[in-house]
């Protein structure tokens, strides 16, 4: 457990594999103290103006299940279906939107990490800076996906969800939250 409350995001940039396990199950004191709850995301072709996926979270007015209440994974976790075009993107523009619990976020960060079968496709470091306690956020952060052979789309089209990604959220250069998502590029088929 304390070589999991000292992750750095230093460690984290070295990992070479998918994780199977959410970290975030042992980081639950520091997500109770930080508490950074996802309203809504969306994502966008930059190109083109086109929006690719968009999810809001509904307005709640219990908040139990947020506030630690459960195995700490819930809302943790998005599975996406994309058109196998998204595989052929350059350039994808996100806006996140959250809130901050009670303690400030110094040096809010986001190392998010890109595998498919276990091989790391690519690796997106994004520094959101300081958020003030009790606020609700908005980070806009672009993604430039790397060129993939012909032969790696048509495997990725042809193995969903085995395309799969970490997030990995610091603050002051502590992992103090992880998420999950997994891909399928065959929409539309």
């Amino acid at each position: 457990l304390n070589l999991l409350l000292e992750t750095t995001k230093t460690k984290i940039i070295y990992l070479s594999i998918y994780l199977s396990i959410y970290l975030s199950i042992y980081l639950s004191i520091y997500l109770s103290i930080y508490l950074s709850i996802y309203l809504s995301i969306y994502l966008g072709d930059l190109e083109t103006n086109t929006v690719l996926f968009e999810i809001a979270k509904p307005p709640h007015s219990d908040d139990d299940e947020e506030h630690g209440e459960g195995d700490g994974t819930a809302g943790r976790f998005v599975r996406y279906q994309f058109t196998p075009a998204f595989l052929r993107l350059r350039t994808v523009g996100a806006t996140v939107e959250f809130t901050v619990g009670n303690r400030p976020l110094n040096n809010f960060r986001m190392i998010e990490r890109h595998y498919f079968c276990d091989h790391l496709l690519k690796s997106f470091d994004f520094d959101f800076g300081f958020c003030i306690p009790s606020s609700r956020n908005t980070c806009e952060h672009i993604y430039e996906f790397p060129q993939l052979s012909e032969t790696l789309v048509r495997q990725m089209v042809e193995c969903p969800y085995e395309t799969r990604s970490d997030s990995f959220y610091f603050v002051d250069n502590r992992l103090v939250m992880h998420n999950k998502a997994d891909y399928a590029y065959n929409g539309g088929q």
